[in-house]
């Protein structure tokens, strides 16, 4: 790869930085591992830090409709406090855990459209530049993988994904978004539910599954959301019957329809609150807004059967509407994406 920019607040003449990721996905929780190359420029340079910034695209509802923003939600020094000598070339290698909640951005090796990305921050003499941004893949833990399959075996398909700016209440989430994995309903559930929305809160110890139904209205009732939360380990994944276990949730989450809010015998029935994003505590739902945006995923379908979720692209639609989203990410604004990092910080 050749170095990709100058560093901008030295001007021509300054060192040059490019990172490059190690093949292959990564896995939440584990390590994300590449290297950092270094080019001096016409003089040396003393180099303070070396930072990696890790930013995802993600969709914020407020009351004037929905928008999109770049969030950056974690930050690793990887090196520094070293003289980089004019024209000498220098490469720092790298390996930083990811947060066990970082989303999924493939399944089976088809991506989601979930769009993340590295930055490379370099300061010099007082000065910092940020660097282009890498994209990097993210492919399901074995838990996650194993309830996604079971999912696929009892007749549910995939719809699309996306990243949520908010937290939803009575969770332990830790980063300032979620990730949705939206399904189409079984033909058992389909007279009940107009679809499904997963999502995955991972920690060291186990996961948190997220389950929200958008149930249709009966003849005398209006349809509404109903949401039930469920704990899983991370061992014995091979021994566990995920397709019973999951049929199980469907059944509860259905079953909120007669005992809206009351907690479940596995977890309990909370909210996120106005607007999907609630505040933690809380223990009510608000009004799903409807046009909910499905993201570039749209169009991918998941088929069930023995092998479970398969992903494949219709039309080759998909494909072409990731790139473009891809795209617009790292070549947008790096103000905006600091201005959001920051908000997701104080969030």
């Amino acid at each position: 790869m050749v170095f990709k920019r100058l560093l901008g607040s030295l001007g021509v003449g300054g060192p040059t930085v490019d990172t490059v990721l190690d093949p292959g996905a990564a896995l939440p929780g584990a390590s994300l591992s590449g290297q950092v190359h270094l080019r001096g420029g016409d003089a040396d340079f003393e180099i303070e830090h070396l930072t990696l910034e890790l930013l995802a695209r993600v969709e914020a509802e407020h009351e004037d409709g929905e928008s999109e923003g770049t969030v950056v939600f974690e930050r690793f020094t990887v090196g520094g406090g070293f003289r980089l000598a004019a024209g000498e070339e220098r490469t720092v290698p790298f390996g930083v855990a990811l947060p066990w909640e970082t989303p999924v951005t493939e399944l089976y090796g088809q991506p989601l459209g979930i769009v993340l990305g590295v930055r490379t921050e370099l300061a010099v003499a007082g000065a910092k530049d940020k660097g282009d941004l890498d994209q990097f893949a993210v492919r399901p833990l074995p838990v996650q993988e194993a309830i996604l399959e079971a999912f696929g075996q009892l007749g549910f398909g995939f719809r699309s994904a996306d990243l949520e700016y908010g937290r939803i209440g009575g969770t332990g989430q830790q980063l300032p978004f979620y990730q949705e994995l939206e399904l189409t309903p079984s033909p058992q559930y389909a007279h009940a539910v107009n679809e499904i929305e997963v999502t995955f809160l991972a920690t060291p110890g186990g996961m948190e599954v997220v389950l929200e139904a958008d149930k249709r209205g009966g003849f005398l009732s209006a349809g509404h959301d109903a949401l039930t939360r469920f704990t899983v380990s991370h061992d014995g994944v091979e021994h566990q019957d995920w397709n019973a276990l999951v049929d199980g949730w469907m059944r509860q989450l259905v079953e909120h329809r007669a005992s809206y809010g009351s907690p479940s015998a596995y977890g309990h029935a909370y909210g996120h609150g106005d607007g999907r994003h609630g505040h933690d505590g809380d223990h009510h739902h608000g009004g799903h807004q409807d046009g909910h945006r499905s993201g570039p995923g749209m169009g991918t379908v998941v088929a069930a059967g023995a092998a479970g979720l398969a992903v494949g692209v219709v039309g080759g639609m998909v494909a072409a509407e990731v790139v473009d989203e891809v795209g617009d990410f790292f070549e947008g604004d790096e103000d905006d994406a600091g201005e959001a990092g920051e908000a997701g910080e104080e969030d």
